[in-house]
């Protein structure tokens, strides 16, 4: 081997290779874990369910209309399933390395935290977009089956919402998973937050204060369903006030969530 080979062969690979590999057997992990397939099953029984529903019984709250359609599969459930793929995949992403010692065994190499804090996440966000592309497909093959047709232009428009919520929702939760080095208080307070604390204080500001809540991401959310209904909901909130949300909840959390997994240390 010659001198050229030896010191090609002991280059430190670039920032964006490593957060490939990081991606690769982060992704990996994923799914030879429980939690991909509990979540995967999640998705399938309720569309099956729907399936049965809908195909036995016809209720014609779904059967309406093709939009009506969409809009109750759809509208009403991608949000939850969204939540549940982000404390699935995001709730204990960075606590882990603390908790089960493996920051030990990585950060001792010469990788920034930076490129393990990418990799982490696009990995969350590859194994979520599954999930939600599992769902949708199922979705889209029973209006297919109903109606005939190709699913309406705004049902891509909801999805393609579900996933900016998708990625601001794990964002969110990577940063609870920096901030705690225990998983399970990670897990925890990211369940009470997206399934009952924000929509309480959006509700009591709504409703009893009289504020629009501008600044929850649940709030933001409500495009995902508001843009399949027949007519766009008034007194609610906008497409560009709800990616405006989603967009600045990813860029404050990563910004914030990166700041404080650098500077904790392992003891």
């Amino acid at each position: 081997m010659t001198k050229d080979e030896m010191m090609l062969g002991n280059k430190v690979p670039s920032n964006l290779a490593q957060v490939g590999v990081i991606v690769k057997y982060t992704f990996l992990e994923y799914l030879r874990s429980r939690r991909f397939f509990i979540l995967l099953t999640i998705a399938v029984v309720i569309g099956t369910v729907f399936t049965f529903v809908v195909g036995y019984y016809r209720p014609a709250i779904f059967l309406s209309s093709e939009l009506v359609f969409y809009s109750v599969w759809w509208g009403m459930t991608a949000t939850y399933l969204v939540v549940l793929a982000g404390i699935f995949f995001g709730g204990d992403a960075i606590s882990g390395e603390f908790q089960n010692r493996t920051g030990y065994f990585v950060l001792p190499n010469p990788i920034k935290r930076s490129t393990i804090y990418a990799g982490k996440w696009l990995a969350a966000l590859i194994a979520s977009s599954i999930i939600l592309a599992v769902f949708a497909a199922i979705a889209m093959g029973n209006g297919m089956y109903h109606f005939g047709t190709g699913a309406p232009y705004q049902f891509g428009v909801s999805l393609l919402f579900s996933w900016f919520y998708l990625a601001s929702a794990l964002s969110f939760t990577f940063l609870l998973s920096s901030i705690f080095k225990s998983s399970s208080y990670s897990i925890l307070v990211a369940a009470i937050l997206f399934l009952f604390a924000f929509q309480i204080i959006q509700t009591f500001i709504a409703n009893l204060v009289g504020i629009e809540p501008w600044f929850i991401l649940t709030y933001g959310s409500q495009i995902i369903g508001n843009v399949l209904q027949i007519q766009y909901p008034e007194n609610s909130v906008t497409i560009a006030e709800g990616l405006t949300i989603m967009a600045v909840y990813f860029v404050a959390t990563v910004i914030i969530g990166l700041t404080l997994f650098n500077r904790r240390e392992f003891t």
